[in-house]
Protein backbone atom coordinates (compact mmCIF):
# COMPACT_ATOMS: atom_id res chain seq x y z
CA UNK A 1 0.00 0.00 0.00
CA UNK A 2 1.56 3.31 -1.10
CA UNK A 3 -0.29 5.17 1.37
CA UNK A 4 -0.94 3.45 4.36
CA UNK A 5 -3.20 4.51 7.50
CA UNK A 6 -0.51 5.33 10.42
CA UNK A 7 -2.53 7.21 12.94
CA UNK A 8 -5.57 7.92 14.41
CA UNK A 9 -7.28 10.29 16.70
CA UNK A 10 -10.16 10.92 19.17
CA UNK A 11 -11.24 14.44 20.01
CA UNK A 12 -13.70 16.22 22.26
CA UNK A 13 -14.49 18.82 24.47
CA UNK A 14 -13.45 16.77 27.33
CA UNK A 15 -10.07 15.24 27.03
CA UNK A 16 -9.79 13.51 30.71
CA UNK A 17 -12.90 11.79 29.90
CA UNK A 18 -12.29 10.56 26.65
CA UNK A 19 -9.23 9.14 28.23
CA UNK A 20 -10.67 7.39 30.64
CA UNK A 21 -13.01 6.09 28.78
CA UNK A 22 -10.91 4.40 26.13
CA UNK A 23 -8.22 3.94 28.44
CA UNK A 24 -10.60 1.66 30.84
CA UNK A 25 -12.73 0.02 27.45
CA UNK A 26 -9.49 -0.79 26.10
CA UNK A 27 -6.76 -1.10 28.08
CA UNK A 28 -4.42 1.39 25.90
CA UNK A 29 -1.99 3.40 28.11
CA UNK A 30 -2.01 7.33 27.43
CA UNK A 31 1.18 9.98 28.03
CA UNK A 32 0.95 13.04 28.12
CA UNK A 33 2.30 15.56 26.10
CA UNK A 34 2.63 18.47 28.17
CA UNK A 35 1.18 21.84 26.98
CA UNK A 36 -0.64 20.10 24.02
CA UNK A 37 -3.74 19.28 25.42
CA UNK A 38 -3.52 15.60 23.95
CA UNK A 39 -2.01 11.84 24.86
CA UNK A 40 -0.57 9.52 22.89
CA UNK A 41 -1.72 6.40 22.77
CA UNK A 42 0.81 3.51 22.67
CA UNK A 43 1.12 1.26 19.73
CA UNK A 44 0.53 -2.21 20.61
CA UNK A 45 1.14 -5.13 18.43
CA UNK A 46 -0.37 -5.01 14.56
CA UNK A 47 -1.96 -1.72 15.52
CA UNK A 48 -1.49 1.65 14.81
CA UNK A 49 -0.50 4.88 16.60
CA UNK A 50 -2.96 7.32 17.97
CA UNK A 51 -3.84 10.34 20.55
CA UNK A 52 -6.81 11.35 22.45
CA UNK A 53 -6.98 15.47 23.09
CA UNK A 54 -8.89 18.33 23.45
CA UNK A 55 -10.77 19.88 20.47
CA UNK A 56 -9.44 22.95 19.18
CA UNK A 57 -11.82 25.88 20.29
CA UNK A 58 -14.05 24.06 22.55
CA UNK A 59 -15.77 21.75 19.19
CA UNK A 60 -17.52 19.28 19.26
CA UNK A 61 -14.75 16.97 18.40
CA UNK A 62 -13.84 14.00 16.03
CA UNK A 63 -12.60 10.90 15.11
CA UNK A 64 -9.96 10.94 12.54
CA UNK A 65 -7.48 8.55 10.55
CA UNK A 66 -4.01 9.83 9.29
CA UNK A 67 -2.94 8.21 5.82
CA UNK A 68 0.84 8.43 5.44
CA UNK A 69 1.88 10.87 2.25
CA UNK A 70 5.51 11.77 1.10
CA UNK A 71 3.77 15.07 -0.29
CA UNK A 72 0.92 15.83 1.77
CA UNK A 73 0.09 19.14 -0.66
CA UNK A 74 -0.15 17.07 -3.90
CA UNK A 75 -2.48 15.25 -1.84
CA UNK A 76 -5.03 17.92 -1.27
CA UNK A 77 -4.86 19.26 -4.71
CA UNK A 78 -6.29 15.38 -6.13
CA UNK A 79 -8.55 15.78 -3.49
CA UNK A 80 -9.56 19.04 -4.17
CA UNK A 81 -9.88 17.75 -8.40
CA UNK A 82 -11.93 14.74 -6.89
CA UNK A 83 -14.58 16.83 -5.85
CA UNK A 84 -13.21 16.98 -2.04
CA UNK A 85 -12.00 20.01 0.05
CA UNK A 86 -8.92 21.36 2.43
CA UNK A 87 -10.06 21.95 5.41
CA UNK A 88 -6.76 22.65 6.89
CA UNK A 89 -3.72 23.23 4.73
CA UNK A 90 -0.29 21.42 5.28
CA UNK A 91 0.76 22.36 8.72
CA UNK A 92 4.39 21.64 10.33
CA UNK A 93 3.70 20.21 13.97
CA UNK A 94 6.82 19.28 14.51
CA UNK A 95 10.53 19.33 12.96
CA UNK A 96 9.51 15.92 11.55
CA UNK A 97 5.79 15.62 11.83
CA UNK A 98 3.57 17.75 9.03
CA UNK A 99 -0.29 17.16 8.90
CA UNK A 100 -3.31 18.08 6.93
CA UNK A 101 -6.72 17.55 6.71
CA UNK A 102 -9.37 17.28 3.64
CA UNK A 103 -13.23 16.78 3.21
CA UNK A 104 -14.48 13.38 0.93
CA UNK A 105 -17.05 14.66 -1.35
CA UNK A 106 -19.26 13.67 1.64
CA UNK A 107 -17.63 15.59 4.04
CA UNK A 108 -15.98 13.19 5.89
CA UNK A 109 -12.28 14.34 7.43
CA UNK A 110 -9.59 12.49 6.72
CA UNK A 111 -5.75 13.61 7.81
CA UNK A 112 -2.76 13.89 5.45
CA UNK A 113 0.47 13.06 7.37
CA UNK A 114 4.16 12.99 6.40
CA UNK A 115 7.07 11.93 8.93
CA UNK A 116 5.60 9.93 11.51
Amino acid sequence: MSHPVVHFEIVGKDKQRLESFYGDLFGWQLQDIPGMGYSMVAKEEGGIAGGIGAAQGGGPGHVTFYVQAEDPQAVLARAEQLGGKTVMPVTDVSDQVTIALLADPEGHVVGIVKGM
